[in-house]
């Protein structure tokens, strides 16, 4: 009766076994599935056609027309405040023709018109003074000096990025972590299935003994 018992808790945390396996095994593919279509499809494309080049400045200057940002002072405290543009045109070595600059492919998409978006501050007059400071970097400080930028001929032939949004760090983790998960499924799935099938042999053993 004991040896029964024993029995049955054993298959039973096979059984426990099994559905943890099946269980990381799914959400590893589902990870990969996910992820890919939010993370590796856009990498992809952003690296797809472009790559890195070498930038020169052409050009540093703020333009009359300002864009507006949205500050938070507190848990209910919200406002909107504005800053100036400032564009940063440059010529890469893939290009004769200027680019326009811009920060990452989140600046990019906020604002296209612009090369710098500051931490918007409640007061107009400390944003314009943000904008002003990366100006005098870019003027004073980069200068003629070349310096690596990104660029995606295909999506965005007029616009060159300081840093790409989706880089080897996010691509390796997007790969990594559901392949770690499905391969520890795997394992678990497969070391059980081992451990069934030699506990069955053992069985029959002790069967083919006592006959």
């Amino acid at each position: 009766m004991a040896r029964g018992r024993a029995a049955y808790e054993y298959t039973e945390a096979e059984d426990k076994s099994m559905r943890l396996g099946f269980l990381l095994i799914a959400a590893g593919l589902l990870s990969l599935l996910g992820l890919g279509c939010f993370w590796l499809r856009p990498a992809l494309q952003e690296r797809g056609g472009g790559g890195a080049a070498n930038c020169t400045v052409l050009a540093v200057r703020q333009l009359g027309e300002r864009f507006a940002c949205t500050f938070s002072c507190g848990a209910a405290c919200r406002g909107t405040a504005r800053y100036p543009c400032l564009q940063v045109l440059v010529r890469t070595s893939r290009s004769a023709a200027p680019a326009l600059l811009h920060e990452d492919e989140r600046q990019l998409r906020t604002n296209p018109k612009c090369s710098y978006i500051p931490p918007c501050a409640r007061d107009d007059q400390e944003n314009s003074e943000n904008v002003t400071y990366k100006q005098k970097y870019w003027k004073e400080k980069v200068g003629s000096q070349p310096f690596t930028c990104y660029f995606n001929q295909h999506l965005r032939p007029d616009d060159v990025m300081l840093k790409r949004t989706h880089d080897e760090t996010i691509l390796l983790h997007c790969f990594l972590w559901p392949l770690v998960t499905f391969l520890l499924g795997v394992l678990i799935v497969a070391l059980t299935a081992c451990a069934r099938s030699l506990a069955a042999k053992a069985e029959a053993i002790q069967r083919k003994k006592h006959s």
